[in-house]
């Protein structure tokens, strides 16, 4: 197969469905083959419903109809031992893991102040957005540093760059994740191993890949969700949301050959909306 990511193993979490999805199938068509790992099931400090079994195993099929090789694994990126184990499976599948896409992570619990927000609530949001990154990137460093080569890809968010009201477990998360890319990326250059991080702005919760987090910061923050993509449009410099392609794109690109010489940097593709 040809493509930008032909004979390359990606690994990609959060895979079920969202920006997880897109990716996938991005890196499908550009040739990559893909390990896609998910919770696939729901979780009860979340108070809204996780990729499932089955809607993982779509973006599988949607991958295999676009040529790549699938692994699918189930795991919790808050446990390193179920990690770790989809990384031996990788490996063992394929021979080699040439991109990991810490895109696994939560929005709510959310929509309080910082001194109404409960220990538990606070710790989930950690232990998933910022600390489930770290597990999976202990996971693979070895792997990739073995190989001196290897393209890391953290999910952040423009909440890793400015602050949001009632939203500040997310942002801590999110800025941690920026820290620990550019820590990362110091770490592994003398190894040839890139770490970058990959900022969206609002995304558009498309139907093709089965997205609602849009809709659940709008919920979080008491926003009517029939009219909130029209509420988050009124903040875009560009007017119009991102498309969940749009972020896949420049994932390709982080991976690829074309980005060789990027590590420890931060890719935001808002329409604007940091600059001001």
């Amino acid at each position: 197969m040809t493509g930008q990511l032909a004979g390359r193993t990606a690994l990609i979490t959060g895979a079920a469905r969202g920006l997880g999805r897109a990716c996938a199938v991005a890196f499908a068509r550009e040739g990559a083959d893909l390990a896609l790992v998910d919770v696939a099931r729901d979780l009860p400090e979340v108070p809204y419903p996780l990729g499932s079994e089955s809607q993982l195993e779509f973006t599988a099929e949607l991958c295999r109809d676009a040529g790549a090789c699938v692994l699918v694994g189930h795991a919790d990126v808050r446990d390193s031992a179920a990690l770790a184990s989809v990384v031996t499976d990788t490996w063992a599948r394929f021979g080699a893991l040439d991109v990991l896409v810490n895109n696994a992570g939560i929005a709510a619990p959310s929509g309080k102040a910082v001194h109404e927000i409960d220990e538990d609530e606070w710790r989930v949001m950690i232990d998933v957005d910022l600390s489930g990154a770290w597990r999976a990137i202990r996971a693979v460093g070895e792997h990739m540093i073995r190989r001196r080569s290897g393209s890391i890809i953290n999910i952040a968010s423009t909440a890793g760059q400015v602050g949001y009201r009632h939203f500040a477990g997310y942002v801590a998360a999110k800025h941690g994740l920026i820290g620990l890319t550019k820590a990362a990326a110091l770490d592994y250059a003398p190894h040839q191993v890139r770490v970058n991080a990959l900022c969206p702005g609002s995304v558009r919760d498309d139907p093709e890949h089965e997205s609602r987090m849009l809709a659940e910061i709008a919920r979080a923050l008491d926003v009517v969700v029939a009219e909130h993509e029209a509420t988050f449009v009124q903040a875009q410099p560009m007017n119009s949301l991102i498309e969940p392609a749009e972020v896949a794109r420049a994932a390709v690109w982080l991976a690829g050959a074309d980005s060789r010489q990027m590590t420890g940097g931060v890719l935001t593709i808002d329409g604007g909306f940091t600059a001001r």
